[in-house]
């Protein structure tokens, strides 16, 4: 009786298996696209590429998202009507912060190193959908937070990983890999390690939390930028920032993109200690762009948890969830409006 109550599989298992068994039976039709740079630019099968990304840390382990194909791309389609067209997700969501469908099995890792088939079989199917509707996926290899609450790899283990998992992904050209969430822990040394056996592979890394903007060595040595630019803590973020952003581009020539505008919601993980507005966001957005620089929308609808009311019943940050967050992402529909530099 132990013994087979021990052997019943999870629901996340079987979610896992399920993708599996689909990414076996379904063959793709559509080739993979390809995100490239062209100076401080992006391109998508060599045209211009408005890279708008949103955070969509638990994609690869949310069950709605997951439920079938038809799900993710209906959900990808609706980020889509808002102008987003990068979905960022994390490998790594296995820390004890207590987010959005957060458990130890929610990570492509074992401890020494080898992937966890069906949870890749995840991301591949994330991937695969998001190229069928000319999304691209920034892959967060790993994330500071698990690695302050314990959950580390050693350096063998974080090697393998990176191979193991750069050869997987091979074929999928419509990937971007950001090494680590707000940390520089041996960025040089992966970034070496993810061109070894991709050379073609874009890598960027987010070096720190806000205000960080990373060291000269490895902001020279990655294919595009990604700080988390100041925050309300310093001053008012939608002055604050487009000047971190304006340095970088000048010093650095390649893509920036402001990894997280200025945060909302709790005030816990960095978030704001007073009130904010959508119009903060929406100034800092603009100012970015005119800059000719790119975003990715940071929010709350995953942090305080399941049952909260900053986040969805099904754990998807849907930008029509939160009256807060629709107003920014109703103006970030409106990219091609305001954002001609990049056209």
């Amino acid at each position: 009786m132990h013994s087979a109550a021990r052997m019943k599989p999870t629901p996340l298992k079987i979610l896992f298996i399920a993708v599996a068994l689909s990414l076996v039976c379904c063959c793709r039709a559509t080739e993979s696209r390809v995100l490239s740079i062209a100076g401080t630019h992006f391109q998508l099968d060599g045209q211009p590429f408005p890279y708008t990304a949103v955070s969509f840390f638990n994609a690869i382990y949310n069950p709605a998202f997951n439920r079938s194909s038809e799900s993710r791309k209906a959900s990808i389609a609706r980020f889509q009507k808002y102008g987003i067209n990068v979905l960022r997700v994390w490998c790594q969501w296995d820390n004890l912060r207590g987010f959005v469908d957060v458990s130890p099995e929610c990570t492509l890792y074992q401890p020494d190193g080898s992937l966890r088939p069906a949870n890749v079989a995840a991301l591949k199917a994330v991937i695969s959908d998001a190229n069928d509707l000319g999304v691209v996926v920034q892959v967060v290899l790993f994330s500071q937070e698990s690695w302050h609450d314990g959950i580390k790899l050693s350096a063998e283990a974080e090697d393998r990983a990176i191979t193991d998992l750069t050869r997987e992904l091979l074929p999928y050209r419509n990937v971007v890999f950001q090494i680590w969430n707000e940390f520089s822990q041996r960025v040089l040394d992966h970034a070496k390690t993810i061109r070894a056996v991709d050379p073609r592979r874009i890598v960027t890394n987010s070096p720190g939390g806000s205000s960080v903007l990373g060291d000269a060595a490895q902001n020279e040595a990655l294919d595009y930028l990604t700080p988390h630019t100041s925050r309300q803590d310093v001053g008012q973020p939608w002055e604050i920032a487009p000047k971190e952003i304006a340095y970088l581009l000048a010093r650095y020539r390649k893509p920036v993109v402001d990894d997280e505008p200025a945060r909302n919601g709790t005030s816990k993980f960095g978030g704001p200690k007073g009130e904010t507005s959508p119009y903060d966001h929406i100034l800092q957005i603009m100012k970015v762009w005119e800059l000719g620089a790119y975003i990715c929308y940071h929010h709350d609808m995953f942090q305080t948890g399941y049952g909260t009311s900053a986040c969805p019943q099904n754990g998807i940050p849907d930008p029509e969830f939160s009256p807060y967050h629709r107003k920014v992402f109703e103006f970030v529909a409106l990219r091609d409006r305001y954002q001609s530099e990049l056209r």
